[in-house]
């Protein structure tokens, strides 16, 4: 599958995501943003796909906007910023409500856009270097790519305040801390950790996995007894499963399960 600014291949269920725009700093442009939407979909439909490994080539993760892509427009930047946003929108809409994991690792800086994609992918895994910004109100500019709803949820609506208003750059230490991303490893093992956390968690019971991310969504969204109706709809489905049954089996019988995603 070819694309203009990202590269992607699939293997042992796992998705192989990778940002391929090192000279523009992975920023996004109105190509990425179609790009983006476009893998999200084959990935939607692989049912082969079990989780996904999100990366990026070069030093820096995603610098956010192509602020040169906008500068040339002029006049004609609202116009172009609704349609690069619909497909980028678009694509984390996807990403967000499909039943599989999403893992990105982030080498270098990931302002701007590129923390709200940080923000609405499910877990990271952050080089010790990394660095974080929202940067928007720096260019004139309010937040976008559904950073208001993932980050703010993620670090609190205080911190989101300081983050947004302030621009203030948090190292990955400080971002661990205040549960922007997941884990903190060298800068050289960042792609190694993202691919093997991605592929054990594509190793897990399918339904299981990838529905537990839609419970957990889905209770922050709604009050106690909607999230507690869910929660029963999901997990009665899993039992009537047959990796379901073979969960409870193998567990009680003290062996390794055979998932076989039925």
């Amino acid at each position: 599958m070819d694309f203009e600014t990202i590269t992607y291949h699939a293997a042992d269920g796992v998705g192989h995501l990778r940002l391929n725009r090192p000279g523009g700093a992975n920023a996004v442009s109105e190509q990425f943003a179609q790009d983006l939407r476009m893998v999200m979909i084959a990935i939607e439909f692989d049912d082969s796909v079990r989780a996904v490994s999100v990366t990026a080539e070069g030093k820096v993760f995603c610098a956010g906007g192509d602020l040169k892509e906008f500068h040339s427009k002029r006049a004609g930047l609202p116009q172009h910023g609704a349609k690069l946003l619909g497909d980028f929108h678009s694509a984390i809409y996807k990403m967000n409500r499909m039943p599989k994991p999403f893992v990105a690792g982030v080498r270098g800086a990931a302002g701007g856009a590129g923390l709200s994609l940080v923000g609405a992918f499910d877990l990271v895994v952050s080089g010790e270097s990394s660095k974080y910004t929202m940067a928007y109100t720096r260019a004139g500019m309010t937040p976008d790519g559904t950073s208001s709803y993932f980050v703010g949820r993620h670090i609190g609506l205080r911190r989101m305040l300081d983050l947004t208003l302030t621009n203030r750059v948090l190292d990955a230490e400080t971002a661990e801390q205040w549960g922007l991303v997941n884990r903190v490893v060298h800068d050289d093992e960042v792609d190694a950790a993202t691919a093997a956390l991605a592929a054990e968690l594509a190793a897990g019971a399918p339904f299981a996995t990838g529905h537990a991310k839609q419970v957990i969504y889905n209770g922050f969204d709604h009050p106690l007894e909607t999230a507690g109706e869910f929660e029963g709809t999901m997990i009665t489905t899993a039992m009537g499963t047959a990796d379901g049954q073979e969960g409870i089996a193998s567990f009680v019988e003290k062996r390794a399960p055979n998932w076989t995603g039925r």
